[in-house]
């Protein structure tokens, strides 16, 4: 059975294991993906807000999503049962669940910014590089397919933090984030295996990079958005969330290709 989750769902759960108008949730950021959790989740940046008892509107701590389908787990974390949105180890699913969160907002034109005399945002501190992180099955996965070890290295970083463990709000899954549809398209049997999830994107970002002809701003926006919506928007789709993505994996690109050696610029195979 699928249930509405509101965040006093998730906070009355937590009560059942904290005083009186105690009830915290966090809403935890870990490889781009966001969970909501009663304790601070293992290597995730979390945020706590105290939900009052007596509260009248409770407040979105998802952000603009649209449509959440997700799962609500429990687990035991320091001796005390805790829930969470996300599958760690030791997770036992409790419900499965839909929120409905406001839509992601169109990234604004540059046009309009212009004239409406906004300043474009100062360019983010560049990201250190995590070359510690399944060095085999991305240089594997290079080789086989001929997709730059930078460019899936800049993938998994977007979309994972490398965590092979984690889920997305949407479904997808393991280091690479792979959709269920997708991962079966792709014979991925197991998405939370990393070798099988970097080699399958690997195949993937392949036929991608086919299609745009090595276009790395189309291949990294369909990835994030899908082909279909690249098609139906004529290039990256207007959407913020996909827009800054697109950005953050081709600076990563950058950051990778300095740190393996190799040129900081250089085209990828679409052999």
């Amino acid at each position: 059975m699928i249930y509405r989750l509101t965040i006093a769902t998730l906070a009355f759960l937590g009560s059942l294991y904290l005083p009186a108008h105690a009830r915290t949730v966090y809403r935890c950021e870990q490889g781009g993906t966001v969970s909501l959790a009663t304790a601070p989740e293992p290597g995730s940046r979390c945020t706590a807000r105290e939900i009052a008892d007596d509260a009248v509107a409770l407040p979105n701590l998802w952000g603009e999503l649209g449509i959440v389908n997700g799962v609500l787990y429990e687990r035991m974390q320091d001796g005390a049962t805790v829930y969470s949105t996300r599958k760690l180890p030791g997770s036992t699913k409790v419900l499965a669940f839909t929120v409905s969160t406001p839509a992601p907002k169109p990234a604004v034109p540059a046009s309009v910014a212009s004239d409406a005399g906004t300043r474009a945002q100062a360019a983010p501190r560049p990201e250190a590089p995590r070359l510690e992180a399944y060095g085999r099955e991305f240089r594997s996965a290079s080789r086989r397919t001929g997709v730059d070890e930078a460019w899936l290295r800049a993938i998994a970083h977007a979309e994972s933090g490398f965590d092979r463990n984690a889920i997305s709000p949407k479904g997808a899954m393991g280091v690479m984030q792979l959709m269920p549809a997708t991962a079966s398209e792709l014979g991925v049997v197991n998405a939370f295996a990393p070798a099988e999830s970097i080699q399958g994107a690997a195949v993937h970002l392949r036929q991608l990079m086919r299609l745009y002809r090595g276009n790395l701003e189309l291949v990294a926006a369909a990835y994030n958005a899908g082909a279909g919506a690249v098609a139906r928007h004529g290039g990256v789709p207007p959407f913020r969330e996909t827009r800054h993505y697109v950005q953050r994996v081709l600076a990563l690109h950058r950051v990778y290709r300095v740190a393996l050696g190799l040129d900081a610029v250089q085209a990828v195979s679409v052999r």
